[in-house]
């Protein structure tokens, strides 16, 4: 058994991104107006179209942009992306672009009788849909809107046999964490390309007693840990950054399965968000702005603006966090270290652990990545 931090890293293994030049991930809110009225949405979306929104003329100058900053993953969100009238279009220029593109539309009546073929043909490599309640009434009650779990449900079946993947993403609170069986077994039976559980931030229309505490946290990681060892599919989390601290301490009491795979992405480190009107941010939980893309280049102020330049910089990082041996592959999620204390580089509010002492852990190992 196990009982060292360090018996689940190989230090051997060098990181393949270098995240302080290129974003692993880059999203674009192409619009805030959406049919849907979400109790934890970040976007506080409206159904009206905001006039400030990038123009088509500017969201081609954007795509440039996104082009020379080669993210592996570039999603289009919102809001609802199907507001844009010109999303097709938008769909089209970023496959023109080499950019590799998804898409992460709101279950809506629009969407469902939307020919998603046209979204393939152009390019469309992925979608994601959200489910947060594993039944039809927990699901609708937080989308506040009547009909969503089962247009959902159409959409992920329509999706599949266009040819297009299908990720699942879940925000998990006190109002739905009761139904984590019977979520793992909905995924099951989904099987989609990617299960992406999202910890609450309280931002948006988020409330900050919706959250959990640290200790309910660490079993829902514990939980989810376990659960990833037998599903088909892979399993990530958004603002959850210490399931990656609690899945290499688990893996390494029994070794048993492969290695947790670990992609140390956080805001502003690895990840990229560009607002509905330009603005460019850490993440769309950290709604902070570095500058905007309509007078400055994107790839500069990821790689050079103070803000995200502090962000990647472990050693910066405060209280626990920045005394903790996973800082360098967690480092907690710092937008909900600002919705909490107004202070981004403070330490994660819901992790629990208590970080061995500095003098006992000699030189911090390098992270292990995929």
């Amino acid at each position: 058994m196990c009982e060292n931090w360090a018996c689940a890293i190989n230090a051997s293994v060098k990181p393949i991104l270098d995240l302080d030049t290129y974003p692993f991930v880059a999203i674009w809110e192409v619009t805030r107006a959406c049919e849907l009225a979400c109790q934890h949405c970040r976007a506080e979306a409206i159904k009206r179209r905001d006039p400030r929104e990038l123009n088509h003329a500017d969201s081609l100058r954007l795509l440039d942009q996104v082009a020379r900053a080669k993210p592996t993953v570039f999603v289009l969100t919102g809001g609802d992306p199907m507001m844009r009238p010109d999303i097709l279009e938008i769909v089209a220029a970023c496959t023109e672009r080499k950019i590799p593109v998804s898409m992460s539309p709101s279950a809506t009546p629009h969407f469902a009788n939307s020919d998603l073929r046209k979204f393939r043909d152009v390019g469309l490599k992925r979608i994601s849909l959200s489910l947060d309640g594993a039944i039809r009434e927990t699901h609708d009650r937080f989308r506040g809107v009547a009909g969503t779990w089962d247009r959902t449900m159409e959409a992920i079946y329509h999706a599949k046999e266009t040819g297009l993947e299908v990720q699942i993403n879940t925000t998990f609170s006190k109002q739905n964490l009761r139904e984590f069986e019977a979520f793992t077994a909905l995924m099951d039976e989904i099987n989609p390309t990617l299960w992406s559980v999202f910890l609450l931030v309280p931002t948006g229309r988020a409330k900050p007693e919706d959250m959990f505490t640290g200790e309910v946290t660490e079993r829902l990681f514990e939980r989810l840990y376990l659960h990833s060892r037998k599903a088909a599919y892979p399993i990530k989390t958004t603002e959850g950054q210490h399931y990656r601290r609690v899945a290499l301490q688990m893996w390494g009491r029994d070794r048993k399965g492969p290695r947790p795979r670990i992609v140390p992405i956080s805001d502003g480190k690895g990840f990229v968000f560009v607002s509905h009107t330009g603005d460019i941010q850490p993440s769309g939980f950290l709604p902070i702005t570095a500058g905007n893309i309509r007078h400055d280049e994107l790839l500069d102020i990821y790689q050079n603006s103070h803000l995200f330049r502090d962000l990647r910089d472990s050693e910066k990082l405060g209280g626990k966090c920045g005394r903790c041996e996973f800082r360098k592959i967690c480092g907690g999620s710092r937008a909900r270290a600002h919705a909490t204390t107004g202070n981004h580089l403070a330490e994660e509010p819901l992790c629990t652990y208590q970080p061995a002492p500095l003098s006992k852990l000699g030189k911090i190992l390098t992270p292990v990545v995929v």
